[in-house]
This record gives C-alpha cells, sequence and structure tokens, in this order.
C-alpha cells in the first residue's frame, strides 16, 4: 500500500497512528533501559532480595486491567452506534484509571510506612527504582487520563460514530498499551528479587 495515496483525512489518519506507535516505542526503550538497569544492579551487596511489593499495587493492576476491558467495551459501543452505553463505559474507564492512581499512591504510602524511601540515607537502590518505575509509570497514566478527557469530550460532542471514531481508537490504544506495560513491571518487580 502506497502510504502517499488517499485523501487528506486518510492521510492524516495515517500520520496520528504512526506518531501514537513512535511514541508507544520510545516509551518501550525508556521502561526497558529501567527494567535492565534493575536486573544489573540487583547483584550490588546492598540489594534487597526480601521486599514484597505493597498490596494496593496489586489491587491497582486488576482495577487498571478492568479499566482496559471498559475502554475496549466503549470503542465496541461505538462500533454499534450504541454512543449512550460509550459514554457510560468511558466514564467508568475514568473512574477506574483515577482508582488506579489512587492505589499507586497507597502503595507508596505504604513502603514509605514500612521504611522505604525514593531518595536519603534510609534509601536504597531498589527502592529507588521501584519508586522510579513506578512514579514514570503513573505520569504517563496522567497523560492516558487526560487523552481520556479529551475522547470524552469529544464524544459528548457528538464527534465520534460507527464509522468515524479514531479519536477513541487511539486513545484506547494507548491505554492498553500503558495497561500491559505496568502488568509487565509488575510481573518483573515481583520476580526479579
Amino acid at each position: 500500500m502506497d502510504l502517499t495515496q488517499g485523501t487528506t483525512k486518510e492521510k492524516n489518519d495515517r500520520a496520528k497512528k504512526m506518531m501514537l506507535w513512535f511514541g508507544i516505542a520510545s516509551l518501550l526503550m525508556g521502561f526497558a533501559g529501567w527494567t535492565s538497569a534493575y536486573i544489573v544492579s540487583s547483584s550490588r551487596e546492598d540489594w534487597i532480595q526480601d521486599l514484597d511489593l505493597p498490596s494496593s499495587f496489586y489491587i491497582s493492576t486488576v482495577i487498571l486491567i478492568i479499566s482496559s476491558l471498559t475502554y475496549f467495551l466503549a470503542q465496541k459501543a461505538v462500533q454499534a452506534n450504541k454512543m449512550d452505553m460509550c459514554t457510560l463505559l468511558l466514564l467508568i474507564t475514568l473512574g477506574l484509571g483515577t482508582g488506579f492512581v489512587f492505589f499507586q499512591f497507597d502503595g507508596f504510602s505504604q513502603m514509605v510506612d514500612q521504611g522505604y524511601y525514593f531518595t536519603g540515607p534510609t534509601s536504597t537502590i531498589k527502592m529507588s527504582y521501584v519508586f522510579l518505575i513506578a512514579m514514570v509509570h503513573i505520569v504517563h497514566v496522567a497523560a492516558g487520563i487526560i487523552s481520556l478527557l479529551v475522547v470524552l469530550f469529544n464524544q459528548w460532542k457528538g464527534k465520534y460514530s460507527s464509522t468515524e471514531y479514531l479519536g477513541l481508537s487511539l486513545g484506547a490504544t494507548f491505554w492498553h498499551f500503558l495497561d500491559l506495560l505496568w502488568v509487565y513491571l509488575i510481573v518483573f518487580m515481583t520476580l526479579v528479587k
């Protein structure tokens, strides 16, 4: 398929999709670097071997997985021209995304209550990585929430239909990526002691 062919709208749509995938690829490289550094650092003498991640991190994981499902169902609803259902599912996704962030911060509080800090004299390299990886992911979830708010605004304005829902589709792709990324990160930090 010749990417230079098609209407201006088709070219713009392809460009938007490509930009999203470039952004996702760059995020993957960043997190691959941090998890690689985590592995390399795990051989240090001061590495904490017996750290258990806070229970709130696992609760937030379940919440994020459910939110990915509701975003998927919202996309299916718009494809079926069920606009009210789409709006409801997007609102539920927004609530779940906010819940994810809440439980992440609760997890940080649990770590601090156990005496683990991001930085300072009582911090360790492992805890610094755990805080860093989780915080950077939260920043990207915040970006996902902002994109979800844009999708909701466009949905309320009636911009989407069963034949035109690119913005919703791009937002859902980014959200699903963030979900899969967090599942990878939580499994990684649980298994790599």
